[in-house]
């Protein structure tokens, strides 16, 4: 009977995590399509209902980390289940009718859950075949993405038919879904691992990210307080190199920087940092371009869910370019794969620069962008989990998704920053030229060109060939030979 239920368990897990880390991302990407509706509701301005997204995002990038060693010590099921309970409690938040400052509560509680995401990867290399768990991350880190393009449509529905309280309902009921399944299928983590968390490190590095993000987040900040913005981004580069320094240091550290430190990982870290910045610069420049209303001299004025559909192909082709990359893993480097879809990404820049008269174009191009996006991150565990043990697996993929979390945020800042300044001032013309979107896209390919070449620069590293050894004693720390 144990045997038998064990099987069970083991048949479960797969589908389980996938459909744990496909929620996390897509409830907290509900706030994107949804910023006018929450404007028009609570009678904020659409600067305070940008918040609703932001917020998330920088509670998923602050708490990531932490969610990450915790998730590579024994407690790992404990936190899982405490996560999604707190996901939980937030998407209900999110659904009362309270005052606005209790979204926000609520969306921060929901961004929390992009923690998971690394998790998940951990739980996969620990409890399944290596060939099978290969896979499986690789699928795990497309859905984190695809989840986006799930969200989009499905919230504008909802939201035209029932209102905002109706999009959030979904996402309170597919939370409380993802967390019965985790307590039906995450099994306990393997024994002598290390459940230390460096709190005070936690504090410093959430310190430094939440003003990183804050200040990508907050681009009027730059143009109109600019010695504030200045002094912020002082202080928090002076928080992240005190918290580097501090991690260099300490016998459990929140991040092992050392293993960061290998060439692998600290290029492939960097390649997610620029590929990032113009992966969501794409998606974010296609989605306001189909928005834009006819009177702007071009955009097609699409209703949040018409808009929402053009992510559709982004979702199909991300988690077909999901299930092919594994496979040609198996005959292709991981650093040839990166820089192969960074160039695919860049091919979608392409198209959105010089075809976007119509809207079959703008499917083409977020196409061309879900298919990039897909193999990229797909191949981007490959080159990481290469050189870390399994036990930090959690732990190094939460720095991975950090730093995809700050290029995600600079990229839109960036987007942001680029239409403003082909926006004309004093004219009463709210919707900048269309000649400014051909400028971001020369930007991002310029980012995507970068990402490839740094791609082609990583190391060649597998399994075997490993220069980072297992940690012993349940430290959870790596050593050099």
């Amino acid at each position: 009977m144990s045997t038998i239920r064990e099987h069970s368990e083991a048949r479960l897990l797969v589908p389980s995590l996938m459909f744990i880390a496909l929620v996390v991302a897509a409830v907290a990407s509900l706030g994107a399509p949804l910023i006018t509706s929450v404007a028009t509701t609570f009678h904020v301005s659409l600067d305070s209902a940008q918040w609703t997204l932001t917020i998330a995002l920088l509670s998923g990038a602050v708490t990531t980390p932490v969610l990450g060693r915790l998730g590579a010590g024994p407690h790992r099921r404990v936190t899982i289940l405490a996560t999604l309970a707190v996901v939980v409690a937030g998407s209900a938040l999110t659904v009362l009718p309270l005052p606005f400052a209790a979204l926000l509560v609520g969306r921060a509680a929901q961004g929390v859950g992009l923690g998971l995401t690394a998790l998940m990867m951990g739980v996969a290399r620990d409890h399944l075949p290596e060939g099978r768990s290969a896979a499986t991350i690789a699928l795990i880190s497309v859905v984190s993405i695809i989840g986006v393009g799930l969200g989009y449509p499905l919230a504008g529905l909802l939201t035209e038919f029932g209102g905002i309280r109706a999009a959030y309902g979904l996402g309170l009921f597919v939370t409380a879904a993802a967390f019965l399944t985790a307590w039906r299928s995450m099994p306990v983590a393997p024994e002598d691992r290390s459940a230390h968390v460096d709190v005070a490190g936690a504090l410093v590095l959430a310190g430094g990210l939440f003003l990183v993000l804050f200040l990508a987040s907050e681009t009027g900040l730059w143009s109109h307080h600019l010695a504030v913005a200045v002094v912020l981004a002082i202080v928090a580069v002076l928080l992240l190199c005190g918290w580097t320094a501090s991690e260099l240091r300490s016998r459990t550290p929140l991040v092992d920087v050392r293993a960061v430190r290998h060439p692998a990982v600290a290029g492939a870290n960097i390649a997610m940092f620029v590929g990032g910045i113009g992966m969501y610069l794409l998606l974010t420049l296609i989605t306001r371009y189909a928005q834009t209303p006819h009177s702007a001299g071009y955009g097609f004025g699409l209703t949040t869910f018409v808009a929402g559909l053009v992510l559709v192909p982004f979702s199909v082709l991300g988690f077909v370019a999901g299930k092919l990359t594994p496979r040609v893993g198996m005959r292709t480097d991981a650093p040839l794969l990166l820089a192969g879809s960074a160039i695919v990404v860049g091919g979608g820049f392409v198209l959105f620069a010089a075809a976007r008269s119509n809207v079959a174009e703008l499917f083409v191009a977020m196409g061309v962008l879900g298919f990039g996006v897909g193999s990229f991150t797909a191949a981007m565990p490959g080159v990481i989990l290469a050189v870390t043990p399994r036990s930090e697996t959690s732990s190094a993929m939460s720095f991975n998704y950090v730093v995809r979390s700050v290029g995600y945020s600079l990229g839109s800042a960036i987007g942001g920053l680029v239409l403003a300044t082909g926006t004309g001032t004093g004219t009463g013309h709210p919707f900048p030229n269309d000649g400014a979107y051909t400028t971001a896209a020369l930007v991002g390919i310029a980012a995507m060109a970068i990402t490839a070449v740094t791609s082609l620069a990583l190391p060649r590293c597998s399994p075997e060939t490993d220069p980072i050894e297992e940690p012993t004693g349940g430290t959870g720390r790596t050593t050099t030979p």
